[in-house]
Formats: C-alpha cells, sequence, structure tokens
C-alpha cells in the first residue's frame, strides 16, 4: 500500500526527493516525513530561510498636530510621542523611507528608493506619487521658507509645488552629485551636503551660488543649522563649524575628529545632539564639552534624531527606535520597533 502511495504522490507532481533525502513512514497516520542524512544539506532554493526584517529608522519627523512621525525599511508610521500608541500606519508603493518632511498644510511628504509621495494626515492616504525626478532614489526632503519642496536624490535636485503636485525645475549638474543632506540658511538660501563638499543653491532661482568643497574628507552625509546661525556639518571623520556667510570653516569640534557623525540637531536650551555610528552624545554649542552620553540605545549607530517631541528625544538607529525622556533621563525602547531579543535591553 506505502509504495502505491509513493507512485501515485510522484506520478501527480507533489512528491520531489532531494540528493540525500530518504522517506520515513510515521505507524500513526502514514504520513511521509522528509529526513536529510547529516552531510548534505536540504537545498536553499527550496526551503527558503525566512528572510529577516530591517529594523533601521531613517527619518523621524515632528508634525504640527503634535504627533511624531517615523520612516524607516518597514514603511512610514505615526505614532502619539507621549504614549508611544502607534495612530497609524501608510501604505506606500514603496517602503524603504529615506526622508520625510512636512509643509506648510500639514502633508506630509516621504523620499522612499523609488521616488517621492506626499500623504493626507487626515485620510493617511497617499494622494500623489512620483515626478519626474532627475532619479528615483530620495535621500532628502526639506520645505523652503515660501512652502516649496526640494528632493534631494542620488543624481541631483528638485523642487516641487506642494500644493499642485507638480515638478517646478531641476537641478541635474549639481556639484557633488549626490544631495545628501539639506538645511536652510538664515537668508532663506538652501544648503547641500554632497559628494564633494557643500553647495549653496537659491531657492528662488534654483540656481548654485556657492561652494564650499574644501570640507575634510569631502563627503557631507549631515548639515543642520544652529540657533547660532551657524552650520553645523556632519562627514565621516569629523564634525564641523562653518559660517554660513564668509564660507569659512570656524572649527572642527574637538570630541568628533576621527568620528562618523551621522546626524546633528540642537535641543530647547541650544546644545547640540550628536549622532555618530558609535553613539549619541550632547555637547555645548561653544566649547564642545560633552554634557551627556546616551547608553542602552537598540543600535549605537544613530541614523535620526528628534529632541524636544513629547518631552522626549526620539533617535532612530539602525537597529530600531528608542526615546529618552527629558526629565528622568531614562531610555527605553518603542516596542514596535525593534527585534524582539533586543526588547529588553
Amino acid at each position: 500500500m506505502f509504495s502505491i502511495r509513493l507512485a501515485f504522490l510522484a506520478s501527480i507532481g507533489l512528491l520531489v526527493i532531494l540528493p540525500g533525502q530518504v522517506l520515513s513512514q510515521v505507524e500513526d497516520n502514514q504520513e511521509l516525513v522528509p529526513k536529510y542524512s547529516p552531510d548534505i544539506p536540504p537545498n536553499p532554493v527550496l526551503f527558503p530561510r525566512e528572510i529577516e526584517r530591517d529594523f533601521r529608522i531613517t527619518s523621524l519627523q515632528s508634525a504640527y498636530s503634535g504627533d511624531l512621525w517615523v520612516g524607516s525599511w518597514q514603511g512610514l508610521t505615526r505614532i502619539n510621542p507621549h504614549t508611544g500608541k502607534i495612530n497609524a500606519r501608510v501604505s506606500l508603493p514603496n517602503y524603504k523611507i529615506a526622508a520625510l518632511a512636512e509643509d506648510k498644510m500639514g502633508r506630509i511628504w516621504v523620499g522612499t528608493n523609488e521616488g517621492v509621495a506626499r500623504v493626507n494626515p487626515h485620510t493617511n492616504e497617499v494622494t500623489a506619487y512620483n515626478f519626474s525626478l532627475a532619479t528615483s532614489r530620495v535621500l532628502s526632503l526639506l520645505v523652503d521658507h515660501r512652502g516649496y519642496l526640494w528632493v534631494g536624490t542620488d543624481r541631483g535636485l528638485s523642487m516641487i509645488s506642494p500644493d499642485e503636485g507638480l515638478l517646478m525645475t531641476t537641478l541635474k549638474d549639481l556639484p557633488g552629485v549626490s544631495a545628501n543632506t539639506l538645511t536652510l540658511d538664515n537668508n532663506g538660501h538652501l544648503w547641500v551636503g554632497t559628494l564633494e563638499g557643500l553647495v549653496q543653491v537659491s531657492t528662488a532661482s534654483a540656481f548654485v551660488i556657492g561652494r564650499i568643497p574644501n570640507i575634510p574628507g569631502s563627503l557631507v552625509q549631515s548639515v543642520t543649522l544652529s540657533p547660532q546661525g551657524q552650520l553645523w556639518v556632519g562627514t565621516p571623520n569629523s564634525l564641523l563649524v562653518v559660517d554660513p556667510i564668509t564660507k569659512e570653516i570656524l572649527r572642527s569640534v574637538t570630541p568628533f575628529r576621527g568620528e562618523n557623525v551621522t546626524s546633528v540637531d540642537f535641543s530647547e536650551d541650544e546644545n547640540a545632539w550628536v549622532g555618530t555610528t558609535a553613539g549619541l552624545r550632547k555637547i555645548k554649542w561653544d566649547s564642545g564639552q560633552i554634557l551627556e552620553r546616551v547608553a542602552y540605545l537598540p543600535s549605537d549607530h544613530i541614523l535620526a534624531i528628534a529632541p524636544n517631541v513629547g518631552n522626549k528625544l526620539w533617535v532612530g538607529t539602525t537597529a530600531g527606535l528608542a526615546w529618552v525622556s527629558l526629565t528622568t533621563g531614562r531610555v527605553r525602547p518603542h516596542l514596535a520597533f525593534v527585534k524582539e531579543d533586543r526588547a529588553d535591553f
């Protein structure tokens, strides 16, 4: 009877015998159980391993509504920063998010590996998607003082009218090619961190009006305007302070010499939070003195910082999301954004 059953299964294509596999008969229910000889593993194509989820948090955007938008390689999520409760998960054409921005109407713009999308925060629906960008890989987003959206890609810079959802202009021949990071100075000019230093762009004309190519290490991966009106520039080996008017490098912040600086933001006391691939620290803006080191994050590789949101400092890392209480200093992971084996650190 057993041999007849084997012949039947093979004849209809439901029985596959792999090299090194033998079939054993389970007496109680007569089912076939595959077993493998110890020296020949199963075919990985027929028996694929489960793909591990990527928990990196790439972008954090505080909204006018008080919510916090979280961009990750698992998609877009809106949370209540006071309670941590997830208010919405938004379905996007591409879930690998690189950048977020909020326009003057409160709409959320999302940059992904396959373009840019506009999300209505009231309905959580995508209301516009994809434009004729220089390339589809979006790295940075910023809304200027007039309300226009600037989109940085790995092959240039574009400007979009958020209301009409229309592409207004494209700067393809950007010095340094890749628009890794964006910020505005106090005169409303756009500063672009590229593969070859900093580029200053007029938001009125979209023309390049200045450059700082002599950045140590060349690559700029983070640029932020300080409350004092200076540019704080993160590179793979330094944290620099630059005067946007004279275009001079004022100083290299001593504690970060030789460190890979990935993100910088400022707290309400005007001091700086600096994220690196080796952890997160708070420093005095004028002297660079380290005021605080944050331990027990999901990972020491910091990707995004959002201070002063829900009386917390929110931190995106390569292994998940965490928050730091600004009153007690307590560090806790957000359990919806970390691996199970990292939830109890």
